[in-house]
């Protein structure tokens, strides 16, 4: 159930790029709050990496490995998991 000081608690969240540094740490917290992380990203990009060494996988309710590039793999995931919110953790570089 939401809170006006915790709104992602019991709510679906979609987090692409979960496997990468910032996207773990964002799966992490929004477990944290109690959210239903999904996970949307390639395969972790270094080793070690934060996604395997702080155990992310074991939080998701679900995973699938795909590129954001790919529209008809976002879409799938859209259907499946159909979050309240999803977002990215992808710095976009000037």
């Amino acid at each position: 159930m939401t809170t006006p000081t915790n709104p992602f608690a019991g709510r679906r969240v979609l987090v692409t790029g979960h496997t990468g540094f910032k996207g773990a740490w964002l799966a992490l917290w929004l477990g944290e709050l109690g959210a239903e992380v999904h996970g949307l990203s390639l395969p972790p990009p270094t080793s070690p990496s934060l996604y395997a060494d702080a155990r992310v996988r074991d939080l998701l309710a679900s995973e699938a490995t795909a590129d954001v590039r790919d529209a008809a793999a976002v879409e799938q995931a859209l259907t499946r998991v159909r979050p309240v919110a999803a977002g990215g953790a992808e710095s976009v570089g000037r």
